[in-house]
């Protein structure tokens, strides 16, 4: 389960930021269409930390930043590549796979501060309550990430916008996130006591151990 949760995490980053180029409307919200999987990675982190511990979690986190930056180095190798005389879609391929610098630097600065906290707030929390109110340390935690994640890659991203705009981005943003993270606490507790079980019968990293 630990590789698996690990692999999804991955993978989920990798695919935000590909997904991210596209926007999506709901009512009067315009919304990236990464924000459905986005918000899905801190439910992982909060499982793998509450079952394997806070080491873990941070492992994680790290695995993910560095996949990120990598993933950012081949899609630009690739863009660079000379097209085939059969490939006619080099503008259209640039354009979704390679997004600026700037959002692609606000991308990893709220990701590694918004994740970090998030496995530091979860934790913190659960020093305090022991195992008892899970649900509360995986909304909170995960809640005022998503504050951090949002308000720094806006404010990155588009630096130089007018602040009233900067902070209806924020806002829209934020609201559409948290609703997305405060319906995922089932999910939690349903991972959580699937990955207890098959910890109490399978070695995997905990906290004591991992590297």
């Amino acid at each position: 389960m630990f590789i698996y949760l690990n692999a999804l995490f991955v993978g989920l980053l990798v695919l935000s930021n590909i997904l991210g180029v596209k926007t999506f409307s709901v009512g009067t919200f315009v919304l990236p269409a990464a924000v459905i999987v986005y918000v899905v990675t801190y439910i992982i982190t909060d499982v793998i930390g509450e079952v394997y511990g806070k080491e873990a979690a941070r492992k994680t986190v790290q695995a993910g930043f560095f996949t990120q930056v990598l993933a950012l180095v081949f899609i630009f190798i690739a863009i660079q590549l000379p097209s085939s005389p059969i490939f006619d879609a080099q503008t259209e391929f640039a354009t979704i796979l390679g997004g600026s610098f700037q959002v692609m630097l606000a991308s990893l600065i709220a990701y590694v501060s918004s994740q970090n906290f998030d496995v530091f707030l979860f934790h913190r929390l659960k020093a305090k309550h022991g195992s008892k109110k899970l649900w509360l340390r995986n909304n909170v935690s995960t809640g005022l990430s998503q504050l951090i994640d949002t308000t720094l890659f806006i404010t990155i991203a588009f630096w130089g916008t007018p602040t009233s705009i900067l902070l209806g981005m924020i806002a829209t943003q934020y609201v559409a996130k948290l609703l997305i993270a405060l319906v995922d606490t089932p999910i939690v507790y349903l991972l959580v006591n699937f990955a207890k079980k098959e910890k109490a019968t399978q070695a995997y990293p905990t906290q004591a151990n991992v590297s």
